[in-house]
């Protein structure tokens, strides 16, 4: 007896270490092969290839593009019902597998050997899930393997629940619908909590040829969907047999809707996010997607400048609003027209208009640098340029008058007269510092003072920017931040973005913003005058008023108006109906920013020299950049010179008296005021 008791004791404890050895090397096993397989525990964070969610500035969704799940549910929210009815359409056996239902597999095989067609499927929800986020759709052994190896490593780190939950938001329900939520808001215009049986069955029945079984592609093949979803409910118990046959006789009741975040809420910036985004990205970072780009746009603010444009361009022209923030290039708003439905045409980037009276930035900016000051006298009177006589607004000449009046009065006989002082090359280098004429050179001909050369709202508006900012010209950016499908910062403007350089001295840009006051406080621009802080611009028409602009600034931000014809009209109007938009815009928005004042008047100490000498000694130092978050002391402005402040709006504007196209005798520029060469 004692050695048959030993006996058996040592084959019990042989076959204990065996079984324990065979339990460690399958655990050794699963562990390896596990470690080949992608974790489950990060599949909340799936996106299809080529998804890209854009974002506002404060983190609201303008739109969503490619194949992305535009609306998910979170955690313990799905309907009981929605997920009886997948679970009957899908898996039966949901609950009672771990992954892969093996009796599922023999029970359709079966059913198609008898049928003598494919009429039931065998892959779990679990399994489906396992290849919509980590496998391809290809028919290979291969996949199916690995499909089934993922599920089994899904039930291991993910609950029923959790796995039935991420299935429903990834699924691809046809007609655009990545998920429950995107499907029930295409299908009936419902969130999933509102469907009911009838339409919870109908969704429920897509996921096996979803574009073929949509409702809004083939509603006769949806409604025999939707019987079958409803019998089998019936046959897991889920509905009884009457609830069944009233759903069964109950209309489809559609109400298709376009997925949300389908269409831009800015559809003008958004397209110039397109164009600008492969500059920052590779294709392949644009191709694995998932990306999360959080824009410079305020949603709130486009909506308001859209609203502006639309109401306020005159008779039936176009117009486009440009805001962007001087001290760091973000472009928080960019309209390109009334209607992107009617014209994806963006004026705002795409239009060559031209600046008309805007353009004197840079030939004033250019004479201030090379001398010439704000209270200097010139002649304003009719005069000719090699053949090129430049009129003034409604024949006015004031004779003798400061460099700064002749500003404040857009004088354009002044402004040739700048020209021809400074030179053509000082011009066109400050123009270009200004990222002005890099891309379409400027030429040497008379009429570019004023304007004949065509520019972009954008670009316009990024060199009034510049000023602003006290000289230092920062590129537009559309760009915040931009992260990749595992949350990694790919971009950052903070750290890739432009830092700006600079383009003037900040003594000529303060008196350049100390005369662009002038022109509000006093002159063209009153249109734009704010109640309570003071306001830097500039008005432009260009000849026979085919483009109405006002550029201005408060210090913390810039922005341009723009009103014209596509096809080049006249408009039969004037740019002070660009100012009193540019104003109805900002007491929207004003708010966002404290009241400051720009630079005080700045002492310039430079000597005037002609072109082609050296350039003058003699200037003051260069005072440190302090950007637009610099505050000036109480002593900005010269006695008689205060900005507007307080009383009474001022009067709407009134169309101008007709301009002249082509003086007697013929100046160098064509019937469409196109510039030719100086004689």
């Amino acid at each position: 007896m004692t050695r048959t008791r030993r006996h058996w004791v040592l084959i019990g404890g042989s076959a204990v270490v065996v079984g324990v050895g065979v339990a460690l090397a399958q655990a050794a096993v699963t562990r390896a092969f596990d470690a080949t397989l992608p974790d489950a525990r990060g599949i909340s964070r799936f996106n299809r290839p080529g998804t890209i969610t854009l974002l506002s500035t404060n983190g609201a969704v303008i739109q969503k593009l490619g194949p992305a799940t535009r609306e998910k549910i979170e955690p313990g929210q799905m309907p009981l019902l929605v997920k009886q009815a997948f679970i009957a359409a899908e898996d039966r056996r949901f609950y009672e597998h771990d992954g892969v239902d093996l009796w599922g597999i023999g029970r359709a095989l079966v059913r198609n050997v008898r049928q003598g067609a494919v009429r039931e499927g065998a892959s779990t929800i679990t399994q489906q899930l396992a290849r919509t986020v980590f496998l391809s759709q290809d028919r290979t052994l291969t996949r199916k393997l690995k499909e089934a190896a993922l599920a089994y490593k899904l039930e291991r780190q993910l609950s029923k629940e959790q796995i039935l939950e991420q299935y429903l938001n990834y699924v691809y329900l046809g007609s655009s619908a990545y998920g429950l939520a995107d499907a029930a808001w295409v299908y009936f215009s419902k969130t999933p909590s509102e469907l009911n049986l009838p339409e919870a069955a109908l969704i429920a029945g897509l996921p096996p040829a979803p574009s073929v079984y949509s409702p809004l592609v083939n509603p006769k093949l949806a409604l025999e969907r939707r019987s079958l979803v409803l019998d089998r409910m019936r046959q897991s118990g889920f509905i009884t047999a009457s609830e069944a046959e009233q759903a069964r006789n109950s209309p489809l009741a559609l109400k298709p809707a376009i997925p949300k975040y389908f269409n831009s809420a800015a559809p003008f910036f958004t397209s110039w996010v397109a164009q600008q985004l492969p500059r920052l990205l590779t294709p392949e970072q644009l191709e694995v997607g998932g990306l999360k780009i959080r824009t410079s746009l305020n949603l709130n603010w486009q909506k308001k400048a859209q609203a502006v444009v639309r109401e306020f361009a005159p008779f039936d022209t176009e117009g486009s609003i440009v805001s962007m923030e001087p001290g760091t290039g973000l472009v928080r708003v960019m309209v390109g027209g009334k209607d992107f439905s009617s014209s994806q045409f963006n004026r705002a980037t795409q239009a060559l208009r031209s600046p008309g009276s805007t353009f004197k930035l840079f030939p004033y900016a250019a004479a201030i640098n090379s001398g010439v000051k704000p209270e200097d006298k010139f002649v304003d009177a009719p005069r000719c340029w090699a053949g090129y006589c430049p009129k003034n607004f409604g024949n006015k000449y004031f004779g003798t008058i400061s460099l700064a009046d002749a500003l404040k009065n857009s004088l354009n006989t002044v402004a040739v007269q700048l020209q021809d002082k400074v030179g053509f090359d000082a011009i066109i280098s400050t123009a270009n510092k200004l990222g002005i004429g890099n891309q379409r050179p400027l030429g040497k001909y008379y009429p570019m003072a004023i304007g004949a050369y065509e520019q972009t709202v954008l670009e316009m508006t990024a060199a009034y920017a510049a000023v602003a900012n006290r000289g230092v010209y920062v590129k537009p950016t559309a760009f915040e931040e931009i992260r990749g499908p595992n949350g990694n910062v790919l971009w950052s403007r903070r750290v890739d973005g432009d830092k700006g350089r600079r383009a003037l001295d900040s003594d000529v840009a303060d008196a350049m913003n100390w005369m662009f006051q002038r022109v509000v406080s006093g002159g063209t621009g009153a249109a734009a005058r704010l109640d309570d802080r003071p306001v830097a611009g500039k008005t432009g028409t260009s000849e026979g008023a085919r483009d109405l602009w006002f550029i201005g600034s408060i210090p913390q931000l810039t922005t341009a108006v723009w009103f014209g014809y596509d096809n080049n009209n006249e408009t039969n109007s004037n740019s002070g109906e660009a100012a009193w938009a540019w104003k109805q815009f900002m007491e929207e928005v004003k708010g966002t920013y404290p009241v400051q004042n720009f630079p005080p008047k700045p002492v310039l100490t430079r000597t005037f020299q002609p072109p082609g000498k050296a350039k003058p000694s003699g200037r003051r130092e260069e005072a440190p950049y302090q950007g637009y978050d610099y505050t000036p002391g109480p002593d900005l402005w010269a006695p008689g010179e205060e900005p507007f402040i307080g009383g009474e709006p001022p009067a709407a504007p009134t169309a101008p008296p007709p301009r002249y196209v082509a003086p007697p005798g013929g100046p160098p520029v064509d019937e469409n005021f196109r510039p030719l060469p100086v004689q």
